[in-house]
């Protein structure tokens, strides 16, 4: 294991504290965006619900993949026991993702657009996207030690890595006339894309949780047993073919969609048996040193399953003709983002950032309210989302010919759960996020002032002894 620096803010470290601020600005945009389900008016002249819902959205992507990204550095770099290939190349790729995040935003506050769902920024702003990530790519392959007995958590990294880049350069193949001119290509393209690309950073985050399990334990045997690499390999053809049940409504080739509905979301239940295996192995003291890891792991467990549920109904296609384009869609990716990829990558951000040079015992009251306050407030978000969704599946397939605005009056009951019960999913993360970041720009102030501090000395001492 690499030894850690309590004062040091790596480059790896700061992607993970990137993502944080990220996710604390993509919340409040979606605070925002459900503010306006009640009252269209708010904010309507300078940030309308169409400017605030890819704020939203690239705020929280960026998120998973700016964490995403910083667990598989650090933990890479623990795993080989030095420090990357190219600490140079880390701060560049740190730069130009960190610049064109930046951009991405500033050009949906002033309503320039030009792309599609995730990325609906300018399509120019890919490219910096794609070379960062190649350099990110070049780093990992030039720092692994050997290719030689590998973990499966590595397997893992080295398989998102790649196919997220594969993915991200084929969600633009709309921009391809042969693609854009025939709407059934481009719509099976797109989903596709961006069903895999969940995927590819899944198995990042998956990855990253088994080393984080690993490390909690102090048991390495995880990595190398059979039900993780079903985990990898189901993973793998979730990642491939699991997209399909986003198409079932296009007319398409219908072995598509059953390979789609065979392998649906297999790869959350065996992750979360391997959750619930390996916290029965965990004993009480490390438990309690990686108290809040921990804990976020086994919520995650929870959302797993619930996550799981609302999946498999969605997968069966005489359900998924009703719910798709609907709230429940909705509710499955808050469970899956927040729930399961959140709630990983937080139990993740506790442990690479606890070393620092203020421990977090002092804020855990905090952080154990902020834990429960997510958890129940998410709950009742996720609740309110499915009922709302169960309503507009009616409407949609109802013969009678009711307006849209009565159908989003009887919503609005739901709407307003949703954003109270959001109100308080932002308070509860705002308090375990607080001192995630807190310590941090606390120690790099006490590092700055501890250096200047010394050179004042050395200047004063050089000044003494020339007189």
């Amino acid at each position: 294991m690499e030894p850690s620096n309590k004062n040091n803010l790596s480059t790896s470290k700061l992607f993970i504290l990137a993502g944080l601020l990220l996710l604390a600005i993509g919340m409040l945009f979606g605070l925002t965006g459900a503010l306006q389900y009640l009252a269209p008016q708010f904010l309507k002249q300078y940030l309308s619900f169409e400017k605030i819902r890819p704020l939203h959205v690239s705020s929280v992507v960026f998120w998973i993949i700016f964490a995403a990204m910083g667990s598989v550095l650090t933990y890479l770099q623990q795993y080989n026991g030095k420090k990357i290939f190219s600490p140079w190349l880390l701060k560049i790729q740190f730069g130009i993702f960190s610049i064109t995040v930046v951009a991405i935003l500033i050009t949906y506050v002033f309503g320039v657009f030009g792309g599609r769902e995730y990325w609906e920024f300018h399509p120019l702003l890919a490219m910096p996207l794609i070379t960062g990530w190649i350099l990110f790519i070049i780093n990992f392959m030039a720092s692994l030690v050997s290719f030689k007995n590998l973990p499966v958590y590595v397997w893992m990294w080295l398989t998102g890595l790649f196919f997220f880049l594969f993915t991200f350069i084929e969600s633009y193949l709309w921009l391809i006339p042969y693609f854009r001119s025939n709407v059934v290509n481009d719509m099976t393209v797109q989903w596709k894309s961006y069903g895999s690309m969940v995927g590819s950073w899944n198995m990042l985050i998956y990855g990253s949780s088994i080393f984080l399990m690993e490390k909690i334990s102090g048991s390495k045997k995880y990595s190398h047993t059979p039900i993780a690499f079903v985990l990898y390999f189901t993973g793998l053809f979730n990642l491939m073919f699991n997209w399909g049940h986003h198409i079932y409504t296009l007319p398409t080739y219908p072995f598509v969609k059953h390979i789609s509905y065979t392998v649906s979301m297999t790869e959350l239940l065996i992750l979360g048996r391997i959750i619930w295996l390996w916290k029965s192995s965990v004993d009480t003291a490390r438990r309690h040193y990686h108290q809040a890891a921990y804990r976020f792991l086994l919520a995650a467990d929870v959302w797993i399953f619930l996550t799981l549920l609302l999946a498999i109904a969605m997968s069966i296609p005489a359900i998924n003709v009703y719910t798709h384009g609907t709230h429940i869609t909705v509710a499955h990716t808050m469970g899956a983002t927040i729930g399961i990829n959140s709630f990983i990558l937080l139990a993740i951000a506790f442990d690479i950032l606890k070393d620092s040079c203020m421990p977090f015992e002092k804020s855990i009251k905090w952080i154990n309210r902020g834990y429960y306050t997510a958890n129940i407030s998410l709950l009742f978000f996720w609740l309110s989302l499915v009922m709302a969704g169960i309503l507009k599946a009616k409407w949609q397939m109802n013969d009678a010919s009711i307006p849209f605005s009565s159908m989003m009056l009887q919503l609005r009951p739901y709407f307003i759960i949703f954003f109270v019960s959001g109100v308080g999913l932002i308070t509860g993360f705002y308090l375990v996020l607080f001192p995630l970041i807190k310590n941090q720009f606390i120690c790099q102030y006490k590092k700055l002032f501890i250096k200047r501090e010394k050179n004042e000395t050395v200047f004063i001492i050089d000044q003494f002894q020339s007189v």
